[in-house]
């Protein structure tokens, strides 16, 4: 094992998102993260297509760097297996409906904290376990819809539109990792394991700025903008002779070097233009100078062009496109493990960098090296998938 991680074991009983996600950001950085599915597996292998040997693409995306049994934690006899495991674990990481784990006879404050008292227990949740919603599940789009999400993005007259990416989901993995790592560093100190827990409801409120800043400040309730930042202009996309290019011009020096590098200066002296209020209050007609002047500038070249002399600027990509960008090979953004392809670590350590040891595992993979590392023998471990409780192949 090597990263910052290396010999920290993390049993990830989280199926869909936002737990595999952090699963995996702790698996990059050297963790032995242990994946238990339910016999059925997790539901996300049958997300397609695509599919690669009969797993989807989805499943593939949120799962290297990880071994896989197979627990049907229903059964008394499953949960036994689960303590066995949890003995020498540093983090459990679940997102199972809130009461579940305490219905089983496995509650942080009633069992698990009182016989491992250094584990760390990471839940991510709906809503948390109390208030008004406690305990419901949530869902990545509804949540976007009601932290307000989509009420500031998309244009006027299309209504409001979820973002194209699981946003929510995927902020709220990124929390429970740093929860996680928190709580790691307090039980250096302590020596005291604690309870985590990550809320979708919490995270994407948290990712309301500025719109709440906005709102704080001024009571007015923010709209939808499209493309175009509500406090700063220009800062949207803008057409050009070919592809469209997003200009983010966050000040008044930046505005007059923009306009002198696509010829036409005198725009930064229009008065309607002056200052950064100014170009807000007139976007509309900024947006029709701008253009008229891009008009026959390749945008892809402007881009580079621009950002090259200082103005924040780049090309709209799509995705084929953004993955095979020289520069996200040379980050290290792109890998291929076993011919699986996938998105590279955004963290970067100078002295314990990530590393993509194994591909995603088929279900059940490694079922008999961690039931034998857990001191079941031969004979047990054979019971287990006679009567369906660690079973080797997938329910249907």
């Amino acid at each position: 094992m090597t990263g910052a991680l290396a010999g920290l074991r993390v049993i990830d009983l989280s199926r869909v998102l936002g737990g595999p996600f952090a699963g995996q950001i702790l698996g990059d950085h050297g963790a032995d993260v242990i994946k238990v599915e339910p016999p059925m597996g997790d539901e996300t292998r049958e997300w397609g297509p695509p599919f690669r040997d009969g797993t989807a693409s989805y499943f593939l995306g949120l799962n290297r760097n990880k071994r896989a049994v197979a627990l049907d934690l229903r059964a008394q006899a499953g949960r036994e297996v689960l303590l066995r495991l949890l003995e020498d674990a540093d983090v459990l990481l679940e997102n199972f409906k809130t009461g579940t784990l305490e219905n089983w006879g496995l509650g942080y404050d009633e069992v698990l904290s009182r016989r491992f008292p250094r584990l760390i227990h990471c839940r991510i949740s709906g809503f948390g376990a109390d208030g008004p919603l406690g305990g419901l599940p949530g869902y990545d789009a509804v949540l976007q819809g009601m932290s307000g999400i989509m009420s500031v993005n998309g244009t006027p007259e299309g209504g409001p539109t979820r973002v194209g990416v699981p946003v929510v989901d995927m902020v709220t993995g990124l929390n429970a990792v740093v929860g996680v790592l928190l709580a790691l560093h307090h039980r250096t100190a302590t020596g005291s394991g604690q309870f985590v827990e990550a809320a979708l409801f919490d995270s994407a409120l948290s990712l309301l700025h500025p719109h709440a800043a906005n709102f704080a400040l001024s009571d007015r309730v923010p709209s939808r903008s499209g493309n175009d930042h509500p406090n700063i202009s220009p800062y949207s996309t803008y057409a050009t002779g070919t592809r469209s290019i997003y200009l983010a011009v966050g000040n008044d020096r930046q505005f007059r070097r923009l306009c002198s590098e696509i010829g036409a200066p005198g725009i930064a002296e229009d008065l309607r233009f002056g200052t950064n209020g100014a170009r807000v209050a007139n976007r509309t007609e900024l947006r029709t100078a701008l253009e008229a002047a891009m008009a026959k500038l390749d945008g892809s070249d402007l881009a580079d062009r621009l950002i090259r002399a200082g103005i924040p600027a780049g090309p709209v990509l799509d995705v084929a496109e953004a993955l095979s960008h020289p520069h996200a090979a040379h980050r290290d953004m792109t890998v291929n493990i076993d011919g699986i392809r996938g998105i590279g670590a955004p963290i970067k350590l100078s002295r314990s960098g990530p590393s993509y040891r194994c591909p995603p595992p088929d279900f059940a993979q490694h079922r008999d090296e961690i039931l034998r590392e857990a001191g079941l023998s031969a004979d047990e471990r054979a019971n287990l998938d006679r009567d369906g409780i660690a079973p080797t192949d997938r329910r249907t």
